[in-house]
């Protein structure tokens, strides 16, 4: 909560916040504590416990007041809200396995019979968990990968053939990071997740940089180019839906805009990917 808070505020000026800039000679980057307060109708004390993490009890119209002293957006909005819930004292219960999560038959279908569009199921790890054939091919350098289990975040940051494959690298990479930030504030117990942030956090020194930028962002819909090895190049349209039934599951699914090179390459990629599916039983039985 600090953290974020302090980061938040870092980025706006008086003069962004409608707020007169009294001398030229300010001691912190941004508005200061009381002029958080003052915008946000809370008192200076009270603001600065929020900052200091003590936000168990602040009402929504409090953080709602916060959130638009500092200019949140939809995300980092809920994502204050989300740290707020964290700090309250978790209820004792006793330790439990996590159990593995699992795509069911009936979604696997559906991924099946989305041919010429490639999809997979991921969780919010950014773990994938099934793709169907397009997808498989698509992604082939992330599933194939040595950094494995296939992970998106995982291939970004630790795997030298990321960038290749992935033109606008950073921003990708940058996006992922501010994913996953949101995704700790939404569970910040799920010992799986602080495994993998550790793991990129102590391998990675963009990882390491960019967390500690405090950034959070929804990945709902946009634009990706990618570098395939077979296919070149292409720039896809994702969409992102979440499994009502499946909590924390999410299908991804791309598309190219019709009559495009993209279009085209996309296609070549089925074409390729149905060929490779023919090879492999022939192999096999030789």
């Amino acid at each position: 909560m600090r953290d974020f808070l302090v980061s938040r505020r870092a980025r706006i000026t008086p003069d962004q916040a409608g707020l007169p800039a009294y001398g030229g000679n300010r001691r912190v980057a941004g508005l200061r504590r009381e002029e958080v307060a003052l915008l946000a109708g809370v008192s200076i004390d009270y603001y600065t416990r929020l900052e200091r993490g003590r936000a168990h009890g602040a009402s929504d119209s409090v953080l709602e007041g916060i959130a638009r002293a500092l200019q949140l957006d939809e995300a980092e909005r809920a994502h204050l809200f989300d740290l707020a819930r964290a700090s309250a004292p978790a209820p004792p219960r006793a330790p439990r396995r996590p159990s593995p999560q699992q795509v069911r038959p009936s979604v696997r279908r559906i991924l099946d019979s989305m041919t010429t569009t490639p999809a997979y199921v991921r969780n919010a790890r950014l773990d994938i968990l099934a793709a169907n054939r397009l997808a498989a091919a698509l992604f082939a350098p992330i599933l194939t990968g040595p950094a494995q289990p296939a992970n998106t975040a995982r291939f970004l940051f630790l795997d030298p053939a990321a960038p290749a494959f992935y033109p606008d690298w950073e921003r990708q990479a940058q996006d992922v990071v501010a994913m996953l930030r949101t995704e700790a504030g939404q569970t910040p117990h799920d010992k799986a997740l602080s495994n993998l942030i550790g793991e990129l956090s102590t391998r990675s020194e963009h990882f390491r940089t960019w967390w500690a930028a405090h950034n959070v962002r929804f990945h709902r819909t946009g634009t990706k180019r990618f570098h395939h090895p077979v296919v070149g190049d292409l720039t896809l349209t994702f969409e992102a839906l979440d499994l009502a039934a499946d909590s924390g599951l999410r299908i991804s699914a791309y598309s190219a805009e019709p009559g495009t090179p993209s279009d085209d390459a996309l296609k070549l990629l089925a074409t390729w990917a149905a060929t490779m599916d023919q090879a492999a039983p022939a192999a096999d039985a030789g």
